[in-house]
């Protein structure tokens, strides 16, 4: 068993061994036991901060959905412009994939939509995430709606092209091509509205 840390930091150990179990093995595939075992903490102590398996898998995918929608509106904050706020928002999400690799088949895994409750808290992330999205698209002549609907399909396009580009053993793509080559994509979409 690790040290005795502080509840907030336990719980949050806890959500990062939690992701990485349940990323192997799946939702079904993994025990309560497995993930105390992973932590080094025991049953008890894991049902302190989680009542449930259930309540668990929930919190870790709300996590991984809050830290994504974070990073991409920060990143697309920062920048200048409106092309540079597409290319950074975009980046910041590659980012993730490559990165998160857990995070990524966790919260986009098919798995999810055969699940009830998981596909409400997958759609409730991607509508938060599109909602941040379409506050950054910087364009005069949409209206609030039609930006919704937009920003779920940029999300659905980066999604799509970095799952193919990760799974695909015979596409060569590099990290860069593919977030130019989504923002140019989005780009030269979101310009065409606006003519």
């Amino acid at each position: 068993m690790t040290g005795r840390l502080p509840g907030p930091q336990r719980r949050q150990q806890v959500l990062t061994v939690a992701r990485s179990v349940l990323a192997k093995k799946g939702y079904h595939g993994t025990t309560m036991t497995d993930i105390a075992e992973a932590a080094g903490v025991t049953k008890p102590v894991l049902y302190q901060h989680f009542r449930s398996k259930r309540e668990l898998y929930r919190t870790v995918l709300q996590d991984i959905g809050a830290r994504l929608e974070a990073s991409v509106v920060e990143a697309a904050s920062a920048a200048t412009s409106p092309r540079l706020r597409a290319e950074a928002g975009i980046r910041a999400y590659a980012r993730f994939v490559e990165e998160d690799d857990d995070g990524f088949q966790l919260l986009f895994s098919g798995m999810n939509r055969q699940d009830e409750e998981w596909a409400v808290i997958t759609t409730a992330v991607e509508r938060s995430l599109a909602h941040a999205v379409a506050s950054l698209i910087d364009v005069p002549t949409i209206d609030g709606r039609r930006r919704q609907i937009l920003a779920h399909g940029i999300i659905g396009l980066a999604e799509s092209m970095m799952r193919y580009a990760k799974t695909d053993d015979e596409v060569a793509y590099s990290h860069d091509q593919l977030v130019q080559d989504i923002t140019d994509l989005t780009w030269s979409g979101l310009r065409g509205l606006d003519s």
